[in-house]
C-alpha cells in the first residue's frame, strides 16, 4: 500500500495524471477496511499494532540477530 501512496505522490507532485494508481489506493484501502471489520466481527478487540510498535520490535530483532547469526555459521 506505501508503494502506491508513493505512485500517487510521484505523479501528483509531477502533475500528471493519477486516476488508475488512485483508484488502486482507494481499493487497498476499502480491502483492509473490510478486514478490519471482519476482524472485529469475529471478536477481534485488541488495539492494533501501530507503526512505531512494529519499529520498536523490529530493532529489538536487529539488536538480538548479530550474534545469533554468527554462531550459525
Amino acid at each position: 500500500m506505501a508503494g502506491v501512496e508513493a505512485s500517487v505522490r510521484y505523479l501528483i507532485n509531477g502533475d500528471r495524471d493519477c486516476v488508475q494508481q488512485a483508484l488502486a489506493q482507494m481499493d487497498l484501502r476499502r480491502k483492509v477496511n473490510l478486514l478490519i471489520g471482519e476482524w472485529k466481527a469475529a471478536g477481534g478487540g485488541d488495539v492494533l499494532p501501530d507503526v512505531r510498535d512494529r519499529v520498536r520490535l523490529r530493532l529489538v530483532k536487529t539488536a538480538v540477530g548479530p550474534e545469533r547469526a554468527s554462531t550459525r555459521r
